[in-house]
């Protein structure tokens, strides 16, 4: 049996383990430890306002978002839209994973509510805009 991966090792190597990575020639985000519970002291600021604005006592669904990689660039996965949404080439990381799955939360959170979002356009296109106070009109 191979010995258990910490968390930071796709950050530390290559990260291509299996057959499969080695013929794309990308790391497969899904296969370190997704399960690992979020480190809640590493919440961002954001994050923590968001939380107590939405009433939660955790991050629900933001759990399973983790720091991932497209091109070899550094980007989080946006379930919504079926694809990655790139970090800013400006931004410094942390070595940390636990601290990137945050940064990840954070920027996922804040393009889903930009005006940037591709959604909006299903919106406009069906006639339904979100107003300010979270009520479709249409």
């Amino acid at each position: 049996m191979d010995e258990a991966k910490g968390v930071n090792d796709y950050l530390k190597s290559a990260g291509l383990d299996s057959d499969r990575e080695k013929e794309i020639g990308q790391h497969i985000g899904y296969r370190y430890d997704v399960n690992l519970p979020p480190d809640y002291t590493l919440l961002t600021p954001f994050l923590k306002r968001y939380i107590e604005a939405m009433g939660w006592r955790d991050l629900n669904w933001l759990e399973d978002v983790h720091m991932g990689y497209e091109d070899g660039k550094p980007a989080v996965f946006d379930r919504n839209i079926n694809g990655w949404v790139l970090v800013p080439e400006d931004m410094a990381l942390p070595d940390n994973q636990q601290e990137r799955d945050m940064i990840a939360r954070e920027l996922l959170v804040k393009f889903q509510m930009s005006e940037k979002h591709p959604v909006l356009e299903l919106g406009d296109a069906y006639g339904i805009r979100l107003e300010g106070d979270g009520e479709a009109r249409g």
